[in-house]
């Protein structure tokens, strides 16, 4: 920070706070209004949207002349100590003829200390509201989780391609808690190899329960945070096998990968290596990969098995039906979702299967130890999982796919 800066911020009492890294949270008031200010520059600029740099003194004058919400004050009160003289101010005053009354130097300083003086209280008491209201609506949604050193987590950091975009990468261990909520996490292979992140909120609430049944809510997820995790379980219930006729193969030439995309799908595969999600291959089967866009920007890695379901054997297990989940819930007063951690990867593949979704990459040979996204009979037998796992609670659950909805007709019922 500069010495000026520094100087002005020692002048007027201005307390410089750092934020961690990469968590905009911190930063909700400047993110807020970097929206508001798009907002307004996508209504006041031109057709071609290339005036809009000269546009922005007006915007901001605008702005800092309009009370905000949690001082009760203008931006510009509060700094000058007196009421700006805006396009509308001017007018009035010249339709009125008022003249403004001529003050000395010593006497525009003493009169805007006293002002700011008179209206700091003021401006105390409605920040402390303000931010009362925010906490409680901000905490709705949060949840504490504690981790220890040596637990294995997934961390929210910018990818190859872009500082602008992220994505979850790990798992990274945890080193050291430095406090309640930061932590230190070993990041090997990465330029700093230590780096403290905190945890982010997770489990929302709906607002339309009472302030008694959220905190009953959250005493319940704090019992039980062994079943949220970020990382994917493994089932002994079923298996994925894949069936073809004898003497088949499929072998189809990998697609072309972008150089600016090699980095991201080397850091796919060793997270997926690391949570044993595939393993390296011999095999002569091999399917190409192809790099889908996120609506963020990030890229999801998938498999083109077009030509090994062409050959595989369909699998014709029911899949419910949406209309009669509805009725299910018609008479439900209380509703639970639950959106299961990467479902598919959760159901290992059979030892004849793995070979049959190898697929080929810069980094080699790889194949599935779990059910892949992209088999056409993987919606079948992971519905056949949840149908298995749920058999004993239809009274008042159901699903589809990975998404898990408890429903009740009372609080108590649904709680229990």
């Amino acid at each position: 920070m500069s010495k000026v800066t520094k100087e002005l911020c020692r002048l007027f009492k201005i307390s410089h706070l750092r934020t961690s890294v990469y968590h905009p949270q911190t930063d909700g008031l400047v993110e807020r209004f970097n929206k508001t200010l798009k907002n307004m520059l996508k209504k006041v600029v031109d057709k071609d949207g290339r005036n809009w740099d000269f546009l922005l003194p007006y915007l901001m004058f605008a702005i800092r002349e309009v009370p905000q919400a949690s001082t009760g004050y203008s931006p510009f009160d509060l700094v000058y100590g007196r009421h700006p003289r805006g396009l509308l101010d001017i007018a009035k005053e010249t339709w009125e003829g008022q003249t403004t009354p001529f003050k000395t130097v010593i006497e525009h300083v003493s009169m805007m200390q006293d002002r700011i003086a008179a209206v700091m209280p003021l401006v105390r008491e409605h920040m402390e509201q303000a931010q009362e209201a925010q906490r409680r609506v901000y905490n709705r949604g949060a949840k504490m989780r504690s981790f220890n050193p040596g637990d294995k987590v997934l961390v929210l950091v910018p990818t190859a391609e872009s500082k602008f975009l992220a994505k979850w990468q790990g798992p990274y261990e945890i080193a050291e808690k430095k406090s309640e909520v930061n932590y230190k996490v070993l990041q090997p292979g990465r330029r700093k190899t230590e780096q403290i992140y905190r945890p982010t909120p997770e489990v929302p609430i709906a607002d339309t329960l009472s302030v008694a049944q959220r905190n009953e809510v959250k005493e319940f997820l704090r019992g039980n945070t062994d079943f949220f995790s970020e990382m994917p379980g493994l089932t002994t219930v079923v298996h994925h096998d894949i069936v073809v006729e004898p003497g088949v193969r499929i072998n189809v030439k990998p697609y072309r990968i972008p150089e600016a995309r090699r980095e991201a799908v080397s850091a796919e595969i060793r997270k997926m290596l690391a949570l044993g999600i595939i393993e390296e291959s011999h095999s002569d089967w091999s399917s190409p990969i192809v790099l889908v866009p996120k609506p963020d920007g990030s890229i999801r890695f998938c498999n083109d098995f077009r030509k090994l379901n062409a050959v595989s054997r369909f699998d014709a297990y029911p899949m419910p039906r949406v209309d009669e989940l509805i009725d299910q819930l018609g008479t439900a007063r209380y509703i639970t979702t639950l959106d299961l951690t990467k479902g598919y990867w959760q159901i290992p593949l059979t030892n004849r299967a793995r070979e049959k979704t190898a697929f080929s990459t810069p980094d080699g040979s790889f194949q599935y130890t779990r059910m892949p996204f992209g088999l056409h009979g993987a919606s079948a037998s992971f519905q056949r999982l949840i149908d298995r796992l749920l058999k004993a609670h239809r009274r008042y659950a159901a699903a589809y796919l990975d998404d898990v909805v408890i429903h009740s007709p009372d609080w108590q019922t649904h709680l229990v």
